[in-house]
This record gives C-alpha cells, structure tokens and sequence, in this order.
C-alpha cells in the first residue's frame, strides 16, 4: 500500500531528525515482547539489561520490516540486504528496550486521544497526509471524512493485516512522540550559566593579530619513521575507553577469480558476430531475439533518443536498418539493428478519468476487472457522442485531477506508466480510448503534443559475458589446492606469492554475528567457519560474489583493550605526528625570533588575524586551516613580549609571536541574541547524544550467532 511507504519514510525521517540517531527504522517497530509455554527454554537472540530479544520476536520484526522492503522495491529480499535487516532489527530491538526503560521511569505516556488528535491533524508528522487522496487537492489539508473513512477500515483489520498496520502506522506515531517528549525534557533542562556567558562574551570580545613560522608534518616522510608494537600498546594503554575491543578473530585471505577470462569474452563475442546475417534477416525481430536467448527484450515500440541511455544509438541510426557490432554495452556484447524512425512529440499533455479495480488505501477490491472495463467504455462512448469530458472525470474518476477535469498537464516522456504513454506520445492530439495500467482503467484525451523530434525502434540482441565452465573449475581446482595447505598464514602467504595472488589481511576483528568481511558483502558462511575453528586453520573454498575464497585464522581476541596489531591504523598517524614534532623542535633548535626560527626551517615569517576575524572561540585561521593550539597561543599575552616554543599542532609545528591583542566593536543586540541562540543550540546538540551514553551503561548481550 502506498500509504505504508510514505508513513515509512516520513516516520523515520522524523525520528532520526529528533534523536539524532543513526538507527535505521528505529521508529517502525513496538516491542511485542515474547512469552508463552516456552519462554523459559533458551530461545533469545540477545539480552538487554537482562531482558531477553525472543527469536519468534525478531524474526517477526525481520519478516514485516522485509514484506516493507520488497512492497517498496518491487524486489525480494535476498543475499547481503537480509543480514542488513537483520542487523537493522538487531539495533531496533536495542533501541525499544532501553528507550522504553526511561519511558517508564519517567512515567512518559502516548494516550490514545494524541493518536486521535495526530491522524486527523494537520501536523507534518501525520503519515496520512502522505497520502493523496486523503488530501484536500486545492488546500493540500486533510480531508477529514476522507481520513475517518481511512480510520474506520483500519480498524476492521484482524491478524497479520492488523499487525502490519500497527507496527507500520501506529507504533510509529507513538514511538515518534515519545521521543519528542523525551527529548523536549533534556532541551529543557539545558542551561547557559551566567559565568558562561561572560566569559564567552570576553571571549568573543577581542581578536588577535600575530606572526608565526610554519613546518609542515607532510615534509617528513612517514617511511623514514618506525613506529613500535610497544609504543602503541604504551598510547592503547593511556586511552583504554576509545580503543575498547569486543570479541572476535583476525584472518587473511586469498581469492581465487571466477569472472570471465579473455577467452570467455571473446566467445561471446564470436557468438554475437556469427548471428549477424541472420540477424540482419530476420523479419520477426521478437522471435529472433527469444530464440537466441537475447538477454535484451524487444519492445514494438517508438522511442525518443534519451529513452535509450547508454546504447550508441547514432550508431546504430547510421547503419540505416543494417546491423550494428558487436559492442560492449553494460558488462554485455551486443549488436543492434534499427527497425524504424518515426516522429514523437517531447512533450504531451492529456486528460483521463481512472476507473480503479481496488482500494488504493487498504488493497480491497472496489470492482471486478469486468465490471470497470464495462464503465471506463461506456464512458467513452458517452464522450464520443458529446457528453462533457470534465464534467464526468468530476463525477467518475479517482484520481486527484478529477477536479480539474482530468487535466494532467504537461509531462515528458518517461513520467508515465508505459501503457499510458504509450496511447499518448504515439497517437495523435483528440486522439480517444481505453487503456489499462497497474492502476486501473482510463478513459483518455490527447489534447496538447510539443516539440516532435524524431524517435527510433531499436532491436538489440546481447549476451551477457559468462564464465565458461573451464575458467570456473580452473579457479576452484587452485583454490582447493590452497585450502589444502596447512601451517596457516605463513603456507598460505607463500602459495599466493607463488601464484601471482595477494594474500588480503583484515585489520579489523571479525565479530561473531558479522555477515560482511572487507570487500567481501555476503560473507556469514565464512563468519560461520571462523567462528567454529581455531587460529592457524585453513578454510575449505567458500564461493563468496565473484570469488573462491580461502581464508586462515591468525588471532582470537576476548573482549578487553585492542593490542598494536589492531590499534596501529588509528593509533600510528598519532605518534607519527609526535614523533615528528620532535624532529621538527630539534632540528629548529633555540629560536629566540621568529626570524631565527624561518631561517633555521627554511621558511618564511607569516602574518595571520588583520582582518579581526580570529577570536578565542575561532576553529579556523585563513590559509592555514583548523589550528585550536595555535589560536589558544595567539591569545597567551605572555607570547607578546617574547616569542612561544615549537609545539605541534594538527597539520605542523610552530612557533606564534603575538603582535596585539585588541578589543572589537561592540555586538548589536541582534548579533548578541544570534550569538545567544547559537550557544543553547549548541549546547542542546550536545545533549541530543543521550541514546549513546544509555548504550553505553546498558548491558548487551548479542547470541545472534547461534541463529543465523
């Protein structure tokens, strides 16, 4: 139903916007806690506070929240998105059960008079003003008996179709509202101290203006420092919250290619390039392409150039009907032919009168197939002899332009559903029939058509390039020699340097409910295997996308504080830097000018602050970049009389003489209020990180593993 994507996506967009949350969907699903006989055996998927996530919950929630997906996409959920939406469930469930323990402290409630009041409301976040034909098309307000109608059918619902609408259309709301309550208590309680705002008022009160010398990090090269296992666990050591570890393993990995070989293209190539004089031929296109398994449909159709994207259409036009290629075209050999050329107008305007065969709200069906076909032709017929087209799109239609006679103004092609547009663009203005879509049945009117240009019907004959059997069982024959080795990375380090393979290390822990490794996406099976075995073995080939792919364990990590194997990717940049900062101050060596400390760098002596834009709340000085040291430096009145010590800062090391520091003109009291009001919103961004912090205290316990 359209209106359950629409409720969606506005739902989300709100609660994101509110929580400043990074959960996708968190807003899309009530806790419908699990009990029954059997909800003291071990059934759960995880624990929240002690509080368990049943499996018969979660895979409820991933059922809906997949039936969401697919009824939006028009595609099944499969491969790497199922684990996604799993993971996304996964962090919902998390969300619900903390939130919801606040709710309760705070005796926060979500009464059924606010969800009365919110769906026949006019507040944005009323998911039935998303839909059309609950609005009042000239006004765009809600029409109220429209949506009590709405109402009154949602209420009849019974079983899945019931809770479907909750999860999808109620909780929502309720989860939305709670939050904003939530939220607006924090906001609330945000405070600007007194002392605070002098302080930042002297702050903002003055600029400086001061001369420095500059030595870049990037002048020392990172290969001429060597950073040590040791140092980094010393630094890990001093900053053990942010470099927390869960538990997991690390592995390498080699791929072994199942993509097509030159020789496979090639006999794809070859194949298309002996079709062509049949091709050329062949007066039944259609038949042609099917029964050479063309893996480009014909379409009997006249189509503008910009309908065709990539395909070289001026190409194929100016082999005037012969054939065309073979050609690359999206990963595929093609060739192509021109069938006809044919004048189309690049705009049309018409006006219709939709006899729907189903409820677009609720999905029920208004009438049989037979008997809107039987209406939408006697409509016809009444037009055809004189009756007002206008007057009975008023009376007849359901689409929003019924009020406007069925007008549906201009439109290019490509806007409509093709059968609509086909009947448009392809006959001529007063032009009059009946035509089915997935919509229903119109009645339609050409009544404008612009800017004729010419347009073309292009049969394309492609194949896509396969891999042949033999390059397959090549690769899985190499990779079942790899998985044979044994003595782990070492072996097989050895046996892809050997083969003309690269041996892939993933820095990051592999946790045990990951479905992703890498750059491979779709990758449980493997997580499975390293879950189940110990450091040094060897996988068997796992068939992961486009690979073969053998894999060994190299380390087991419990949960504690990450060591330099795992830390050194974010921790070396630090201690280059520190490192480099040394060199630099030694090599300048005792400076007591700014002139001394150029001349020993190299460099020249910078000016910076004339324009009186840099103050003690600065984060950016112009031609130099985010430098808080330097700024803190410039405003040191004792650097007034004698020259800072080198000290490095975020992109090199300096040295800041300060020049003066004066006082700037004093604020209007419209810029005070805007300085002001930019404060408290600051500060109530900063309190708009609860969600994290009740994360964090919370004891989450992830058994997700023994499931999936």
């Amino acid at each position: 139903m359209q209106i359950i994507q629409s409720i969606r996506e506005k739902g989300a967009a709100i609660t994101i916007v509110v929580i400043a949350l990074s959960l996708i969907g968190f807003i899309l699903m009530d806790a419908n806690r699990g009990q029954g006989l059997f909800s003291s055996f071990s059934t759960a998927v995880g624990k929240v506070n002690g509080e368990k996530i049943e499996i018969n919950e979660f895979n409820t929630k991933v059922r809906i929240a997949e039936q969401m997906e697919q009824q939006r996409t028009g595609q099944s959920v499969t491969g790497i998105r199922t684990y996604q939406i799993r993971d996304e469930v996964w962090n919902q469930a998390i969300a619900e059960r903390i939130f919801g323990d606040e709710i309760k402290k705070l005796n926060i409630e979500f009464t059924p008079k606010e969800l009365s009041y919110i769906l026949l409301s006019n507040e944005p976040n009323n998911p039935l003003l998303q839909e059309q034909a609950l609005r009042d098309p000239v006004t765009g307000k809600l029409n109220l008996a429209e949506a009590q109608k709405a109402l009154n059918n949602i209420k009849k619902f019974k079983g899945e179709q019931k809770t479907n609408i909750e999860q999808q259309v109620i909780n929502p709301l309720k989860l939305t509202t709670l939050v904003a309550k939530y939220s607006g208590l924090i906001n609330a309680s945000v405070y600007y101290p007194e002392w605070m705002k002098k302080q930042d008022k002297a702050n903002n009160g003055s600029f400086a203006q001061f001369s420095y010398v500059t030595v870049p990090f990037i002048e020392i090269a990172d290969s001429t420092i060597k950073v040590t296992d040791e140092e980094i666990n010393n630094y890990v050591n001093k900053h053990k919250e942010q470099y927390e570890l869960e538990k997991g393993k690390t592995i390498s990995y080699v791929t072994f290619s199942q993509l097509p070989s030159n020789a496979d293209s090639a006999s794809t190539m070859n194949m298309l390039t002996a079709l062509i004089p049949e091709f050329a031929a062949d007066t039944n296109v259609n038949a042609f392409l099917l029964s050479n398994s063309s893996t480009e449909e014909y379409q009997d159709e006249f189509k503008p150039r910009s309908a065709y994207g990539a395909l070289p259409v001026e190409e194929i036009v100016m082999h005037n009907g012969a054939v065309y290629g073979p050609f690359l075209e999206n990963g595929k050999y093609a060739i192509a032919r021109l069938i006809g050329t044919k004048m189309l107008p690049d705009s049309v305007r018409a006006r219709h009168i939709l006899i729907p065969l189903t409820d677009r709200q609720t999905g029920q069906e208004i009438r049989d197939d037979a008997t809107a076909k039987k209406l939408a032709d006697s409509l016809l017929l009444a037009i055809n002899t004189g009756s007002d087209f206008a007057q009975l799109a008023q009376t007849f239609s359901s689409d929003g332009s019924k009020d406007n006679g069925g007008d549906l103004g201009m439109y290019a092609y490509g806007m409509m559903v093709p059968e609509f547009q086909e009947f448009t663009f392809n006959n001529p203005v007063s032009s009059r029939g009946v035509v089915k879509t997935q919509f229903g049945y119109h009645v339609i009117e050409v009544t404008t058509q612009k800017d004729f240009k010419p347009a073309y019907k292009i049969a394309v004959m492609a194949k896509d390039i396969l891999p042949s059997d033999a390059t397959i069982n090549t690769s899985s024959i190499n990779a079942t020699k790899a998985s044979s080795l044994q003595g782990g990375a070492k072996n097989l380090a050895e046996y892809a340097a050997k083969n003309g393979l690269s041996m892939i290390d993933v820095p990051n822990v592999i946790k045990e409910s990951d479905y992703s490794i890498g750059e491979l996406q779709d990758a449980r099976s493997l997580v499975r295997w390293i879950n189940e075995n110990k450091p040094g073995a060897v996988s068997e080939p796992f068939s992961i996308g486009d690979n073969f792919v053998v894999a060994t364990i190299n380390k087991a990590y419990n949960e504690g504080v990450q060591d330099a194997s795992i830390a050194r990717i974010a921790v070396e940049p630090i201690l280059l830097k520190e490192k480099k900062t040394e060199i630099i101050i030694k090599k300048m060596g005792a400076t007591p000018t700014l002139e001394a400390a150029a001349s020993a760098s190299n460099k020249t002596v910078m000016e910076a602050g004339a324009d009186s834009t840099i103050t003690f709340q600065s984060l950016f000085i112009n031609g130099v970049g985010v430098e808080p040291k330097v700024i803190g430096a410039a405003f040191n009145k004792e650097y007034q009389s004698k020259l800072s010590p080198a000290f490095g800062g975020t992109t090199g090391v300096f040295v800041v003489k300060t020049n003066s520091i004066q006082e700037k003109n004093p604020a209007t009291s419209e810029e005070e209020a805007q300085r002001m009001n930019s404060k408290m919103q600051t500060l109530r961004t900063q309190s708009g990180n609860w969600y994290e912090g009740l994360r964090k205290q919370a004891k989450i316990s992830d058994n997700r593993n023994q499931h999936f």
